[in-house]
Formats: C-alpha cells, sequence, structure tokens
C-alpha cells in the first residue's frame, strides 16, 4: 500500500467515525483567522493561503477567513502570540513551518510555545533530494569513495536553519563540507552550484524537479539521495517521487555497511521529520473542543477531491498528499519530539562548530 492509497483509507473511515462530532460546530456569522508566522510571498504564506479559502468552503456554517501575517524571529514572535493569545474557539488558527519546529526542538530561550499545547488539523509533508557535481568523478551514491579527501562547498542558510537537517546528513555520510552561511534559500543555492561556485546541493521535490533535474540529464550533477517520507507506521521510506534513489537512511547504510543508530542519528532524525514529512502543520490551540478539531479535520478530507483543489495541488505542494488523524497524528509528533540527550547533542555541535547560540 503506497502513501495515497493509505492516506484514501484513512480518509474514508475518519469521516465516517466524525461526522457526527464535526456537525456540532457551527461557524456560521463567524471569521476564522489564519495566522501565518511569516512575511507575505513565502513558501509559508504561499501554502497557509492556499487552504484558507477551504475553511470558509468546507467549516460548517461557511465562515468568512482571513489571513494575518505576524513575521519576526524567524516565526518565533507569531507562534508565541498564538500561544498567548488564541482561543479554543476555532475562530484562529496557526500555520508552521519546519522553520518554527526546528527552534523548538532546539530549545532556543525565545521560543515561549509548546507543540504539545496544540491540536493538529492537517499536516504537509514536502521531500527533497540531494546532489553533487560530476567534477569529482562521482555518478552515484556508489562512487561517494571519490570523495574521500575532497572538500565539498554547499549554499546554507545557515546553521540552526532548515539547511541544518542536509548539514547533519552530510555529516552521517562522511562528506567533508564546507557551509557557507548567509544566503536567503535554495534557490540561490542552486544558482551558485550551476555556476560551479559550489559543488553539492539539495532541493526540495518541486524545485528539483523543475530545475535540477535538468543538470542531472545532462550529466552536471548526480543524486546522491532523498530525504524519504514515512510511511503508514511512522517508519522512514523512499519518496514516492524518486522510488528508484535510496533514502537518507539507506544511503548512510550502503555507506557505512551498517543501519544508522546512535545519539547523532536520533537528532538527525528529529530534525529530518520536522524539515520534511511534516514540514507545514495547522494547528489550533489548546483545549480546542473535539467538536471544532473534528469540524477541521472534515475540511481536509473534502477538500482533497474539490476539483479547485486538485487544479492548484501539485503547483502549490507538489506530488505529496496532505494528511489528519493517525496518519496526521504520527508526523506531527515525531516532528515535535526530540530526547533531551540528541537536543544536547545537536546544541553542543552547533555552538562547538558553528558558535550558534540559543540564547
Amino acid at each position: 500500500m503506497d502513501r495515497r492509497d493509505f492516506m484514501r483509507g484513512v480518509a474514508a473511515s475518519a469521516s465516517v467515525l466524525s461526522a457526527g462530532r464535526a456537525a456540532a460546530a457551527n461557524f456560521a456569522g463567524q471569521t476564522v483567522t489564519v495566522l501565518i508566522p511569516y512575511g507575505v510571498g513565502g513558501g509559508t504564506d504561499l501554502w497557509g493561503r492556499f487552504n484558507a479559502p477551504f475553511l470558509s468552503k468546507y467549516l460548517p456554517g461557511n465562515p468568512q477567513n482571513v489571513v494575518r501575517n505576524a513575521p519576526g524571529g524567524g516565526s518565533i514572535s507569531g507562534a508565541n502570540l498564538f500561544a498567548a493569545t488564541a482561543r479554543p474557539d476555532g475562530l484562529t488558527v496557526l500555520v508552521t513551518s519546519g522553520s518554527t519546529q526546528f527552534p523548538y526542538l532546539l530549545g532556543v530561550k525565545q521560543v515561549k510555545y509548546d507543540y504539545r499545547d496544540w491540536k493538529l488539523a492537517w499536516a504537509s509533508p514536502t521531500g527533497g533530494v540531494a546532489y553533487v557535481s560530476t567534477k569529482h568523478g562521482v555518478k552515484s551514491l556508489a562512487d561517494l569513495g571519490k570523495l574521500k579527501g575532497v572538500q565539498l562547498h554547499y549554499a546554507s542558510q545557515g546553521a540552526t536553519s532548515l539547511d541544518l537537517a542536509p548539514m547533519l546528513a552530510f555529516r552521517l555520510l562522511g562528506l567533508d563540507v564546507q557551509h557557507v552561511f548567509g544566503f536567503p534559500g535554495r534557490g540561490e543555492g542552486r544558482i551558485g552550484f550551476e555556476r560551479g561556485e559550489f559543488d553539492i546541493d539539495y532541493q526540495t521535490t518541486t524545485a528539483y524537479l523543475r530545475s535540477s533535474l535538468p543538470l542531472v540529464r545532462n550529466g552536471e550533477a548526480a543524486p546522491l539521495f532523498s530525504f524519504g517520507a514515512l510511511d503508514e507506521k511512522g517508519n522512514l521510506a523512499r519518496d514516492p517521487n524518486f522510488p528508484d534513489l535510496p533514502h537518507i537512511g539507506e544511503a548512510i547504510e550502503i555507506v557505512s555497511g551498517k543501519k544508522p543508530s546512535g545519539i547523532e542519528w536520533e537528532a538527525f532524525r528529529a530534525f529530518l521529520v520536522a524539515g520534511f514529512p511534516a514540514q507545514k502543520l495547522l494547528l489550533l490551540p489548546k483545549d480546542t473542543p473535539d467538536d471544532i478539531v473534528a469540524a477541521y479535520r472534515d475540511v481536509l478530507r473534502k477538500m482533497v477531491s474539490d476539483p479547485e483543489y486538485l487544479a492548484k495541488k501539485d503547483e502549490m505542494i507538489g506530488e505529496y498528499e496532505q494528511v489528519t488523524d493517525a496518519a496526521g497524528e504520527e508526523l506531527f509528533r515525531q516532528a515535535t519530539t526530540i530526547s533531551p540527550a540528541a537536543r544536547e547533542w545537536v546544541r553542543d555541535y552547533l555552538s562547538k562548530t558553528y558558535q550558534a547560540t540559543f540564547d
């Protein structure tokens, strides 16, 4: 059973179980605020604005909706605002991304929100592929030995940004990578790769298929691994968009000869899930009644077959299915959980290696 079949099964069974509870909620004459802790025009803002109209269309009573951007502190300010002020009446929902989850996992002092206080409406996965320049003679993961003694260069947004996931992945593969910080996004990194300024890169699925795959086809780049997906049991699996490409766990096993384990792998896996399989979350405040949570989850069940949604889905969220109920809860749990030991390991690594601070 692939992820799409699983999602359809979850939706079919859960919709029957929760129909009564969802019907009890009523938003007639109300306005739902979609709080986005990022500026206008970024990926998370576009995701939130793409989903927002379906709240008006499918929530009971067909409420109005308004999108409110509250940027600042890398999304920490807006998430703190939601935690402090949102009431459990279903009239304010929060959109978060990996950039919101990462400082929470790292224990950044400015974070005043706790994901354990919130309830999931639904989660949205993404994927990504890492690739290397073929100028070093590498054509696939099997050639990784040719990079021994070679320092690679990677355009990074920062040590504690979403680029933390590829940083730890490269380390687990034993690659010597110099991370050049200060780039505003992955698009600039890809351009630098095309110019020959950098020789290792990763792009999310949509960007990879659109802009990086041509580099592979003309022999300039060799894909190494995908960041994978989570199956219905919450285990790391191959990305359905790249079934012939090993996921990062397989890649580490191929290179090292053993399954990845230990504190470094545990730390990496937390950021991996938060950055890819559960990158974007739609959340409700703590103490939100079950009937309101059910109503929001029912929106997703209805919108995934809406012609308007289907017409724009691939452009906005790629080939992945947004998930709720049991599948969404598992993504939510894994994306917001890290052991104290794993957190301490990654904080120590980042502070000693890159002088990162968490105050």
